[in-house]
């Protein structure tokens, strides 16, 4: 079969080779798959780099989220077992974590949904709960991970502020329902969400980026808020003046979506139901920017980890997916 491989850390472009490699093997307790869609994540350039918390050995087929087929022709969504990631015509995964494709959506759409909304759902709810009518900031709101967050928080009856950079995004944020966007490029984001929401700040921040975006978080969150920490795009990690969140009476919390899978399997398959039926009544829709072709996945993964991209690139490799 075909996969992407990685045989040495550096950028995407430049470390994955497309080879032709023997199917993977399932172990014990894992099924084989064949990939209809592959979606990218950040963490797929993570890997490429050797900065993910997360290191299989050298090589490995990047690709963390599928939506994929059974030998018996059931279509799931999947976290395929590393080093045999998703960026490949098969993969191997854990039979007890399968989770089933919504019929609602296509294989694309379904292969998207898994980690960006599970994150955006235990971010919103779980974390920082959430609640109708509250005001809600989105930082990269058309990115992949903030557009799942945009839908899940209009879902919630929440009213959301996203926060983009470039009049493109702006775009995407504005058909995905924010009520409020702001460009960090052209406006300040603090006195736009001050505005916005009467000078009281938003009850809950939703932050896969970190740097810059925390430090005006900080200063836009209301009394009581809540900041949720789910990632660090933008490269920098802060360090939060704690004094800071006494004095105004916030909430910093983080969320690794990743340890529910380990401490609270059964939260997963919650979460995903719930999803599911969301989908159905379409409250919500992964945003698919772009399927690309296989033969382009390298520059599709470059791509997402440069950061110019808007909503999911998904792979889908050729014959493959509805």
């Amino acid at each position: 079969m075909q996969a992407w491989q990685v045989h040495r850390s550096g950028e995407p472009s430049e470390v994955m080779r497309l080879e032709e490699v023997d199917r993977p093997t399932p172990g014990e307790g894992q099924v084989l798959l064949r990939v209809r869609a592959a979606n990218i994540n950040f963490p797929d350039a993570l890997l490429c780099r050797g900065q993910y918390q997360i290191k299989p050995p050298l090589p490995f087929t990047p690709g963390v989220e599928i939506c994929g087929e059974t030998e018996d022709g059931r279509r799931v969504i999947a976290n395929p077992a590393l080093p045999h990631g998703g960026l490949a015509e098969y993969v191997i995964a854990d039979e007890a974590a399968l989770l089933p494709a919504p019929d609602a959506l296509d294989d694309a759409e379904a292969a998207a949904l898994h980690i960006g909304y599970q994150t955006g759902w235990f971010g919103l709810h779980r974390r920082a709960g959430l609640k109708e009518g509250e005001t809600l900031l989105v930082h990269a709101a058309a990115g992949g991970v903030g557009s799942a967050a945009v839908q899940l928080g209009k879902a919630a009856g929440a009213k959301v502020i996203g926060v983009v950079g470039g009049p493109q995004k702006a775009a995407v944020a504005r058909e995905l329902g924010c009520d409020v966007v702001v460009d960090r490029r052209t406006e300040d984001i603090v006195a736009a969400v001050k505005e916005a929401t009467g000078g009281r700040g938003a009850d809950v921040i939703y932050d896969p980026v970190g740097g810059d975006a925390y430090a005006k978080s900080a200063k836009c969150v209301a009394f009581e808020g809540r900041i949720v920490i789910v990632g660090f795009a933008s490269g920098d990690i802060p360090a939060p003046a704690l004094n800071h969140a006494l004095v105004k009476n916030y909430s910093i919390m983080g969320l690794h979506w990743g340890l529910y899978a380990r401490k609270d399997p059964a939260s997963i398959a919650h979460c995903h139901r719930t999803l599911t039926e969301y989908a159905a009544k379409g409250l919500i829709k992964p945003l698919v920017s772009e399927r690309v072709p296989f033969k382009d996945a390298a520059d599709a993964v470059q791509r997402v980890a440069d950061g110019t991209t808007t909503g999911r690139l998904v792979v889908v490799p050729e014959g493959a997916g509805r």
